[in-house]
């Protein structure tokens, strides 16, 4: 008899959130791959579940997937866990996956908890048709392209953003998307200390700017996407004259000239500037 591997979601906060299922189903496999052992150890403590552990993560994949597949094929049978939330989701395992599925081996999904799908629920943006684009590039030139990439995508927009990372993020979105979209932030959802902010890019920018607690912890943004009936509403006039004024002035001026014409900030259309000169 061949083993089974099990996808178990795990709570991304609230204890409370694991379910009945999943307990029982970590507690009677031979083996579970967690993302990080210290952080289920905590989850395992919770629950008291006994279960031996190894480590599965971006680092040690390669060398993991036939350790596990072979156990697998001599009967046993594993669980794969993230350090919280339904694995896979921007979290390693789609590998060990399509292997074990390409050996003939059952696959079995526990499912549960989820931030992207627990913010794009809170958010009051349309959630019947979404796209999923996990975290933005750390470094703001490849984070502009991306956000280009996406800029003009009709439906609701949902990233995963690191705290340190948020200011920058938002301000990066504000090159090449309207001010005026609107955008959802959720942070430590399911924890003490959720939060949920509301309102257009650049409000929502400025609540963060002036509560630093707002840059803390796991962060859920939810975008809306291009509304169709304003046309190309992230095409506009300070676009247009930046990219004259670049073909005549150095990039910093072109920037400054910009800012002060339209009322904007000159650190956006220097960042807008860098990118077109791209």
């Amino acid at each position: 008899m061949k083993g089974e591997l099990y996808l178990v979601a795990t709570p991304i906060g609230n204890m409370k959130d694991m379910s009945p299922r999943a307990v029982d189903t970590l507690n009677e496999v031979d083996l579970v791959a967690a993302e990080d052992k210290r952080r289920s150890s905590r989850l395992f403590s919770y629950f008291n579940i006994k279960t031996p552990m190894i480590s599965y993560h971006d680092h040690n994949e390669d060398k993991q997937i036939q350790k596990i597949i072979d156990l697998l094929l001599c009967g046993k049978s594993v669980a794969l866990v993230s350090d919280a939330g339904t694995p896979l989701i921007s979290d390693p395992g789609y590998r060990l996956v399509r292997t074990a599925k390409n050996n003939g081996l059952k696959v079995s999904t526990i499912p549960g908890p989820c931030a992207l799908i627990a913010a794009i629920s809170a958010s009051g943006l349309p959630s019947d048709r979404f796209i999923f684009e996990g975290f933005l590039p750390a470094k703001s030139s490849a984070r502009i392209a991306k956000i280009q990439s996406i800029s003009s995508e009709l439906r609701t927009i949902i990233f995963y953003e690191a705290p340190h990372r948020i200011l920058e993020a938002l301000e990066d979105m504000l090159v090449v998307i309207n001010p005026l979209r609107q955008i959802f932030l959720a942070r430590e959802l399911t924890k003490t200390y959720e939060t949920f902010l509301s309102g257009t890019l650049i409000e929502v920018l400025e609540l963060i700017r002036a509560d630093i607690n707002q840059q803390k912890g796991e962060i859920v943004l939810v975008l809306a996407g291009r509304d169709p009936s304003e046309g190309n509403p992230d095409t506009n006039e300070s676009d247009r004259i930046l990219s004259i004024l670049l073909e005549e002035l150095p990039l910093k001026q072109a920037a400054s000239l910009v800012a002060k014409i339209t009322g904007g900030q000159k650190n956006i259309f220097y960042k807008l500037a860098l990118s077109l000169k791209k």
